[in-house]
């Protein structure tokens, strides 16, 4: 190998070094800015019409700021699913709605609609599972989510009678509200007893919960 391409392998080898470095320090900055608007805005965590899955009283949260249309929320939700059986009495698992995908906002307000009916989780797991048949996210097919919805049992009269409610629309805004407080910017975005994970991936997410209930035991 001659002298000229050493030389340009290094350069190359320099770059990509500071370019790695600086998306690792912007990334950084941006989990510190948040961590820290998470500590001084605590309250913005969990609200009273947020859905619950899980224990009440269990000591580890999580909170998962999701969009029913985001194939990586559809992708992890079994992920989160898994957790809650390895801890069944130490883990709940509380959802907050990030609607940035197209059509979102209606899929959420049927969701908040379905509560009065007690069919929120069924209806959820139903349209995660059809995600693939309806969430284009140019041009989302929300009749295919009605179908699911008709498939889960859901009173679709009454249900989009209270879709279109006060009820739903004042949960969309206060998580919207919410989320561009905390800077959250994508989804899905995890907090495990207010901490946001080190780095995405399911393997960090575990290990934080795994973190936080062996925290609990000791208290």
């Amino acid at each position: 190998m001659n002298s000229k391409k050493m030389t340009v392998i290094i350069v190359l080898g320099v770059v990509l070094a500071f370019f790695a470095f600086g998306m690792y320090s912007y990334q950084k900055r941006v989990q510190n800015s948040q961590e820290q608007k998470v500590n001084q805005q605590a309250e913005r965590m969990v609200r009273m019409h947020s859905p619950v899955l899980g224990p009440q009283s269990a000591p580890v949260t999580i909170v998962e700021f999701f969009d029913p249309a985001c194939e990586t929320c559809r992708a992890f939700y079994p992920i989160v699913k898994d957790l809650m059986k390895q801890y069944p009495n130490d883990v709940r698992l509380v959802l907050r709605y990030a609607p940035f995908h197209q059509g979102s906002d209606k899929v959420v307000k049927l969701l908040e609609a379905s509560k009065r009916q007690d069919k929120y989780w069924p209806l959820l797991e139903a349209i995660l599972a059809a995600q693939p048949t309806w969430a284009d996210h140019g041009n989302p097919n929300l009749d295919a989510v009605y179908n699911v919805a008709e498939q889960v049992g859901l009173d679709m009269q009454k249900a989009m009678n209270d879709a279109s409610g006060p009820g739903p629309d004042a949960a969309l805004k206060q998580d919207v509200e919410d989320l561009t407080a905390l800077e959250v910017t994508k989804t899905p975005t995890f907090f495990v007893n207010g901490r946001g994970l080190p780095s995405f991936g399911p393997d960090q997410l575990a290990a934080l919960v795994a973190e936080e209930v062996a925290k609990s035991k000791k208290q």
